[in-house]
This record gives C-alpha cells, structure tokens and sequence, in this order.
C-alpha cells in the first residue's frame, strides 16, 4: 500500500450501505430527491454536452443517471458494491453508454485523463472526519479544470455549539414514523453520534484553502447545506 496512513472509506460508510435489503429500499427511504436543481447549478455555470463530470458517492444513481442525459460523460464513484450494482443495472437499462461506474471513494478514486468540468457529491462527504474532509476537497480541486464546478450537497450544521440541544430536538421530532418511508429519529441519532457532519463555518474555510470560490450557498435548514463553487485559477 502507498499510504498506509489512509483510512478505509468503506469502514466508514456505515454497514446499512453495505445491505441489500437497504440498497433495495434506499431511494424511497431518501425520498426520491431529483436532481434537476443540482444539474441546472452545472448548466448556469457553462457545463453541457462536452462536459465531464464525477459523481462521488454516487449510491443508486439518481444524480448520474440523470446528468447522464445532459453532459458528455459521467463517471460514478462508491465505496459500496452493493449500490454499484444497483446503479449498474440501471444504467445497462437506461441505454447510458456515457455513463462509467467505479468502486472507490473520495481519498481512493483517481481521475485519469484531462482535467474535468464538474464533480458532484450528495451526502456522502459528512462520512469523513475534518481532516479527510479537507484532504478530500484538496483532492477534489486537483481533478478539475480552472474553472471546474463543484457541487456540495450535504448534512451540514448552520447554528452555534450553544442551540445544538435545540436544532436536534426538532430534528428529531421531525423524522419519519416507517422507517421504510424517511429516515427516522434513530437513524439520525446515529448520524449525529456516529458520523461526521461539521459546522458550516468549518467547512466553508476548507472549500477556500482547497482553491475554490463559492459561487451559491443555500441553508434550507440548520442541518443541510448545498454549495456550488468554482476551482480558482
């Protein structure tokens, strides 16, 4: 091994991610997000049919598949080979030819080739501890063009130390009775004790010292965060 400091991304994926039976019912239990809003932030920023993108933790593929009919190529990347098999099937049936499927992870996938357009991540880099958070992004930046775009969307916390008692009260009141249809107050009780989500005012500094500028920012919640940025010169 080259760097034998380096995690196993796997290890920290969470062992649902690893289940069929999860896999099976991940896009319902995620509540079918559509990835319009994602793919119009590439769009507005210049990418199109030349483009190429990566998806990094890509899970089902609701992202890739879609950015499939819209820019030249997509690559999508996970650590889970149970999500890679699902998103492989779908993309055998949806005839996406443009579409690359590749086990690995943010610190394990190496783009080879010219520099790419645009890297895209849903909910996945919150799996990764500060530091490799802010390796992952450098890495991130060292894949893309000048100009590149990334788009961020994660469980992000906006609001001070002092409210957590607060935010996570009425996060947990909000989650989902059927496990099977949202994400319950268990499952994000294990998120906030066993994962690794950061404060914005965290993350933000690390976007800027990896070399990106952010572009749009947008907080819906406290909790969840999107961010498009472009890669400076």
């Amino acid at each position: 091994m080259d760097k034998p400091w380096l995690i196993d991304e796997l290890a920290y994926a969470g062992p649902e991610h690893l289940d069929e039976d999860f896999v099976a019912g991940f896009d319902r239990k995620q509540g079918y997000p559509d990835p319009a809003r994602d793919i119009a932030e590439f769009t507005a920023l210049g990418l199109g049919a030349g483009s190429a993108i990566v998806d990094i933790g890509a899970g089902t593929g609701r992202f890739a598949l879609a950015a499939a009919t819209v820019f030249g190529s997509v690559t999508a990347v996970d650590v889970s080979p149970a999500m890679l098999g699902v998103l492989r099937e779908r993309a055998a049936e949806s005839g996406a030819g443009n579409l690359k499927c590749v086990l690995g992870g943010f610190l394990g996938f190496t783009h080879e080739g010219p520099a790419l357009d645009g890297v895209h991540t849903r909910h996945a880099l919150h799996q990764l501890p500060d530091f490799w958070k802010a390796i992952a992004l450098a890495r991130i930046a060292g894949m893309l063009r000048e100009g590149g775009v990334l788009r961020l969307v994660d469980l992000i916390y906006d609001f001070p130390p002092e409210r957590a008692d607060e935010v996570f009260a009425r996060w947990l009141a909000s989650g989902a009775r059927d496990p099977r249809l949202g994400y319950t107050a268990e499952d994000f009780t294990e998120h906030i004790r066993t994962e690794y989500s950061t404060f914005r005012w965290l993350l933000e500094p690390m976007l800027d010292k990896a070399g990106f500028d952010i572009v749009t920012v947008d907080f819906p919640g406290p909790v969840y965060g999107a961010y498009t940025c472009r890669k400076r010169g």
